[in-house]
């Protein structure tokens, strides 16, 4: 094994995966780079939402290394793997995934609770997040009286109220409307950029893709390396560098 460069949070090499027999990753490689939101694009079958699984632990490849912050993730235990995914990431789905007993501040303050946060911080913290986010009126409400587009902010204060190092983004705003989509995409990268927490943005949508600072393409599983990808990515990149 060969530890990832210094300045990539996140890295991964040759990642192979199959889904009983069907190939989803085929010796996928990539770095992201602290702080950095990447939006991994392409159409629907591609490949994104593996890569995401195998990136966060939620997978391991069948071949190929994941390393974050220089640990191996690909060789970790099931009970370091749910750990890292616990203390140091955040997820959030296409579809909010809220407890519906719970209120919108208990559904934001679950990750706290459940790594043993005191309840009074952890209800602080939620708070916090919930009115950075537009939805602190909504604290008391359960998720039944709420909008799809208010129940996905509060799946997204759940994923960012640890501040964790990396979130992984899964077709987040699929399921919203064109203007709903805008400010939870926007309020997302805005929250992420202020606390410096890389995000991993799964998207089909090119038009998502470009509030990213960089984009990689798949295509059947492999990354797309044609010139026109190559040369968006480096403009990406230098952009980045200026």
């Amino acid at each position: 094994m060969v530890a990832p460069p210094d300045n990539d949070v996140l890295w991964a090499r040759s990642l192979n995966y199959s889904h009983n027999g069907s190939p989803a990753l085929d010796g996928v490689s990539l770095g992201v780079r602290e702080g950095e939101i990447l939006a991994v694009n392409g159409p629907r079958g591609s490949g994104k939402t593996t890569l995401l699984q195998c990136l966060s632990g939620q997978l391991v490849p069948q071949e190929g290394e994941v390393w974050f912050n220089s640990s191996p993730v690909h060789t970790m235990s099931p009970v370091l793997r749910e750990r890292l995914r616990r203390d140091r990431f955040g997820w959030i789905g296409p579809e909010p995934a809220l407890v519906p007993e719970l209120t919108s501040w208990e559904n934001a303050a679950l990750p706290l609770l459940m790594r043993g946060t005191p309840h009074r911080a952890a209800k602080t913290a939620a708070l916090e997040w919930l009115e950075r986010l537009d939805v602190g009126a909504c604290a008391r409400k359960r998720p039944y009286a709420l909008f799809r587009a208010q129940q996905q902010r509060v799946a997204v204060a759940r994923a960012l109220v640890t501040e964790p190092s990396v979130v992984f983004a899964d077709e987040p705003t699929a399921p919203l409307h064109r203007t709903d989509r805008a400010q939870v995409l926007r309020t997302l990268t805005t929250a992420a950029r202020s606390h410096q927490i890389t995000v991993v943005l799964a998207t089909l949508d090119a038009e998502i893709a470009t509030v990213a600072d960089r984009t990689v393409t798949l295509i059947d599983g492999r990354r797309d390396n044609s010139p026109r990808s190559s040369e968006a990515e480096g403009r990406a990149a230098c952009s980045l560098s200026v």
